[in-house]
């Protein structure tokens, strides 16, 4: 196989080039260059060295996403025909050789200065990432956006960037430059837009926020505003709180979560789930304290569960349908809990849940294990009995207990062999049943 090497050109007409790239430059059968758009390539020709630019790719291409990828197709096309040496301004930040790696693992980057080395030194925490690849997150950490090189695109970087940022956001331009010693201007996010120039040099750093200025949230965010809550100098309340003490704000939390959800009220369900969040992240700062659990464990228990019970997804499984899913995944959860049989399944369904609940989870398990057969004359019989009961004895009389645990069992089934969720059912009954009521 044919070698390719990758070589930052790096800032300048050529005092930045190390002795191995040039050497391998000169060496080269092939050199390619993604952009004669640059000053180094009149030190490439003063100094005899040929190469093929792949500038028409820019004029071919309609986004970044295909014009990386024309960029790695010419260049593994002529990988093929002999050695190459493939010459970016800046080898960390250019997205066609993070894609090359992926298919050529075994191409050769030799070490050079990068486009952004001298910025970098300045903010050497800063995540750096080109401004058409920015991550989906932004806020919480310092970033360093590269290679804005028009207007359009500073224009769309900061819209992108108003979502987490204020426009007033103080922020530091550093505008093109081919040196070395890159020098920045305090600007705000407003303004970036409607600078003069602008080419692949070009950068911006952002401080991350402080959680008070911050337009919107992470997940990260939570986590450091309940560390900060339960702090020796933080809330008493939140300071006093237990695994036992918050069980009941979860139960409430997710009954308030289920109403919002029913009244389709989006940004109440938002608020609400929040709160839900919040009880798990409250669960897991009292676990790090106390040592009983973390917030990692939390997370590698439900991304464990989720890959494990998930095998047709990934792993070698099959499941066509809902139903499918539904007997791997109980299949799954008795073999993780050393359930041997239907009724080991039985005894796990938790007593704390309400009994309606209760109920429909049982059955669940019953017909998962094909043990359930249900009749919708079961329910109609129940009642009947209920009825003749009802002249013959008193209110307290255990028969009629029984008679009606039997029948709302019953239409339990009957709700599960429809498909009905039987809280929602009833829920929905109770609301219209106060509705009439407070028409009258």
């Amino acid at each position: 196989m044919n070698t390719l090497k990758i070589i930052s050109l790096g800032p300048g007409r050529g005092e930045s080039l190390t002795l191995a790239a040039l050497r391998a430059l000169r060496d080269a059968p092939q050199v390619l260059l993604r952009t004669e758009r640059t000053p180094v390539s009149a030190f490439l020709r003063d100094e005899g060295i040929g190469y093929t630019p792949l500038d028409a790719c820019y004029e071919q291409a309609d986004d970044f996403d295909a014009l990386n990828g024309m960029l790695v197709q010419a260049v593994m096309e002529a990988a093929d025909r002999s050695d190459v040496v493939y010459a970016v301004p800046d080898a960390a930040s250019d997205q066609s050789v993070k894609q090359l790696l992926l298919k050529r693992p075994d191409a050769v980057i030799l070490p050079g200065i990068g486009l952004f080395d001298a910025i970098r030194a300045r903010h050497p925490d800063a995540l750096l990432c080109p401004a058409s690849d920015l991550p989906a997150v932004l806020g919480d950490l310092p970033l360093l956006i590269v290679e804005i090189d028009t207007a359009l695109l500073a224009g769309e970087l900061k819209l992108k960037l108003l979502d987490w940022y204020g426009q007033d956001c103080p922020c530091t331009w550093y505008p093109p430059a081919e040196g070395t010693d890159r020098l920045g201007q305090e600007t705000t996010l407003e303004m970036i837009d409607r600078f003069r120039a602008y080419d692949h040099t070009a950068a911006l750093y952002l401080s991350p926020l402080p959680l008070t200025r911050k337009e919107r949230y992470t997940f990260r965010d939570l986590v450091e505003i309940m560390r900060i809550l339960r702090t020796p100098d933080g809330c008493p309340w939140d300071r006093e709180q237990t695994h036992e003490s918050l069980r009941p704000y979860l139960i409430e939390e997710s009954y308030e979560v289920t109403q919002a959800i029913q009244e389709e009220d989006w940004d109440h369900v938002a608020d609400e789930l929040g709160d839900v969040l919040l009880q798990v992240v409250f669960q897991a700062d009292i676990g790090t304290q106390y040592g009983t659990l973390t917030l990692s464990d939390i997370t590698t228990a439900i991304c464990s569960k989720m890959i494990r019970r998930h095998p047709h997804i990934f792993g070698h499984a099959t499941a066509d349908t809902s139903d499918a899913v539904i007997r791997n995944w109980e299949q799954i959860k008795r073999a993780e809990r050393g359930q041997a049989t239907a009724q080991d399944a039985m005894r796990d369904v938790p007593v704390s849940l309400p009994p309606l609940m209760r109920a429909q989870k049982a059955l669940r398990k019953a017909k998962a294990a094909g043990l359930d057969r249900v009749s919708p004359e079961n329910a109609l019989s129940e009642l009947r009995s209920l009825t003749d009961l009802a002249g013959q004895t008193t209110p307290d009389d255990p028969r009629k207990i029984e008679t009606l645990g039997r029948l709302l069992f019953a239409l339990v089934r009957v709700a599960g062999q429809n498909g009905v969720d039987c809280e929602t059912a009833l829920s929905d009954a109770t609301e219209r049943y106060i509705g009439t009521f407070m028409e009258k």
